[in-house]
């Protein structure tokens, strides 16, 4: 008997934090899970207990390769093998929270990298090679409400969570018009408990004069777990009315 086909989620920043909270549900709720990460996961390999997981260790600071490898692999299906595929462009990083112009090139140039180029080539990866599959696919950009309100001293996260957003919506336009298109959306999902928030709380007030606010957001229990935030961004991704409004907020 023909074993039933399950999703195939593409998870990237799979190894901590949010990302390996969603691949964790996947993987509970019985999805193929590729996920792609400078690291592999222990906790993700131990609840493998399918063989339903991969986990690539790359640097998305050169997706190019990644993309490359993603891509060949989903053209060389000759059949799509499984019920919907999903993308989550969940990696980022933050660079030292101060002033652009006190920030290194390289620092920069990483931030944006693995925040936005990263996502782009990814998305480009995934949509050439299964733009003929009949079965469902999703895009899901994690991005965040600074890439909708501009902070000082995080110029370059800023920067490639606003262009995450706007490219999200050029490609649902794209898509749209597309016989069996992809629907894409660029999520913000609340404020988590992550080692980015651990960064942001500790940062110098001198150089980055919001730093108070996420101190208090920590001292008054306002933060959302890496397991709560991914089961909110995963129903997200589950609605009917998935790609409606390519730019969202998961607290709307």
């Amino acid at each position: 008997m023909n074993q039933p086909l399950t999703p195939l989620t593409v998870i990237t920043g799979s190894s901590r934090g949010m990302g390996a909270a969603m691949a964790l549900q996947c993987l509970r709720e019985g999805h193929q899970v590729i996920g792609i990460a400078r690291h592999t996961s222990d906790e993700l390999a131990a609840a493998d207990t399918s063989g339903r997981l991969s986990q690539w260790q790359a640097d998305l600071a050169n997706a190019s390769e990644v993309a490359q490898h993603l891509h060949d692999l989903l053209q060389g299906r000759n059949e799509p093998g499984c019920s919907a595929l999903n993308l989550v462009n969940n990696a980022g990083v933050i660079a030292p929270l101060q002033p652009l112009e006190l920030v290194g090139f390289n620092d920069t140039t990483q931030a944006l990298r693995v925040g936005l180029e990263a996502a782009m080539v990814l998305t480009t990866a995934v949509l050439g090679a299964t733009r003929h599959w009949a079965v469902p696919r999703r895009v899901l950009n994690i991005s965040s409400g600074l890439g909708r309100r501009a902070m000082a001293g995080s110029a370059s996260y800023c920067a490639a969570k606003a262009g995450m957003d706007h490219f999200s919506r050029a490609v649902a336009l794209e898509q749209s018009a597309l016989p069996n298109g992809a629907r894409i959306v660029s999520l913000a999902p609340g404020v988590i408990a992550t080692d980015m928030q651990v960064q942001l709380r500790g940062a110098d007030p001198a150089l980055f004069p919001n730093r108070e606010d996420f101190v208090q957001l920590h001292a008054q229990g306002q933060l959302l777990s890496p397991a709560d935030a991914a089961a909110r961004v995963l129903a997200w991704l589950a609605r009917p009315d998935f790609g409606a409004q390519p730019v969202a907020d998961v607290r709307d």
